[in-house]
């Protein structure tokens, strides 16, 4: 008989809850904070209105946490497809594959949203390294860390073969600067700065970090997708 089972369960429980409880609490404050300017856009997205719906940070963050529950049925039938298929890890993958899509592309929709003189402004670009970064502010740099958060989180925690942080800083700062040419090439009169590529590629590895404990490793990653053998009919 396994004599420290017992006492590692309640110590599992506990660590649970303790990590638990400040997640929901502050996923509760940060809903009351944001409540108010929400409901503002949720008549217009209710309505299926594109304008003051899609093309309003209100709207699109109300519209992304309405999604949640179809993120969370997406991978739920992505892992129950897998785990039928005998493959390991089914719910990691399928986690991280929705939590890549779902935690990136609202981001970048409000990246590509044009201002004020969309066609008509002067194209501006800024190639002086940290030259913008003082203009930013708090909530600019807050924002932009954000954008390849989530892909920098799950990217590893998917692929084995960016389970690397030069790779993650590589894989952020190459999508930045596929964003700044396209808000430059479609005349979004938004400013191209290399700033924004730098401090993209930092939150990617940040966000990279936290998840390190989780990333796929290069021996077991293609065994993980392989669906486990039929087990040998007795007798």
């Amino acid at each position: 008989m396994n004599q420290n089972a017992s006492p590692r369960a309640p110590r599992h429980r506990t660590r649970r809850i303790v990590l638990t409880g400040p997640a929901v609490l502050g996923t509760a404050c940060a809903a009351f904070v944001v409540r108010r300017p929400l409901m503002m856009s949720a008549p217009r997205c209710l309505a299926g209105r594109w304008h003051g719906c899609y093309d309003t940070f209100n709207g699109v963050v109300l519209m992304t946490l309405v999604a949640l529950p179809v993120a969370a049925l997406v991978v739920w039938a992505l892992a129950h497809r897998r785990r039928a298929r005998g493959v390991t890890s089914a719910w990691r993958m399928s986690l991280a594959e929705v939590g890549m899509v779902h935690g990136t592309v609202p981001l970048l929709w409000l990246t590509m949203m044009p201002g004020a003189g969309p066609g008509t402004a002067p194209r501006r670009v800024s190639l002086v390294p940290l030259r913008d970064l003082l203009t930013m502010g708090p909530l600019g740099i807050g924002g932009n860390l954000l954008i390849f958060a989530a892909l920098g989180f799950f990217a590893p925690v998917r692929f084995a073969a960016l389970a690397s942080l030069p790779r993650i800083l590589a894989l952020g700062a190459a999508c930045s600067v596929l964003v700044e040419t396209l808000q430059y090439v479609l005349w979004l009169d938004r400013v191209s700065s290399v700033d924004d590529v730098l401090v993209n590629a930092v939150g990617a590895v940040l966000a990279a970090l936290a998840s390190r404990r989780w990333w796929r490793t290069t021996a077991p990653a293609a065994e993980e997708d392989r669906p486990r053998p039929a087990p040998a009919p007795v007798g």
